[in-house]
């Protein structure tokens, strides 16, 4: 085996990244619906922010009342190409936050949960395909 093992870095690379990103978004979400408090919030804007094929992402601003009493208004991490009836402007929504820092929080439906698990799962399938193909040139 020569030099071409060094091409299997990017695959590995990616993998790991992939895999990174997704097991500790899904731990962050397990970790606020176990600790986490549930409020009563309302969408009150949208934040826009352009997208990487150059379209529009809209992310909901949820406000809502903490546990102590003090206002909290916060953008989602995750948006959407358009706004959903469930998150237009105006509408009640349940949001769970971490009462230590309200930042931390997820919109209920738009916890990101599925692109969590599809960053695992593509990580794992690179990571595990990338070290079998260099066990098996190695032996």
């Amino acid at each position: 085996m020569g030099r071409e093992w060094l091409f299997s870095l990017i695959p590995l690379t990616l993998g790991i990244v992939f895999l990174a990103f997704g097991v500790s978004g899904l731990r962050r979400l397990s970790s606020l619906r176990r600790k986490g408090v549930t409020a009563v919030g309302r969408i009150v804007r949208h934040a826009a922010s352009e997208g990487s094929e150059g379209g529009t992402i809209y992310h909901p601003v949820a406000r809502w009342t903490s546990s102590d009493g003090s206002a909290c208004e916060h953008t989602s991490r995750f948006g959407q190409g358009t706004v959903p009836k469930a998150f237009r402007l105006g509408a009640t929504v349940k949001v769970r936050y971490d009462p230590e820092k309200p930042d931390r929080f997820f919109i209920e439906g738009m916890d990101g949960r599925v692109v969590h698990l599809l960053f695992t799962v593509l990580g794992s399938l690179l990571t595990s395909g990338t070290v079998t193909v260099l066990l098996v040139l190695a032996f």
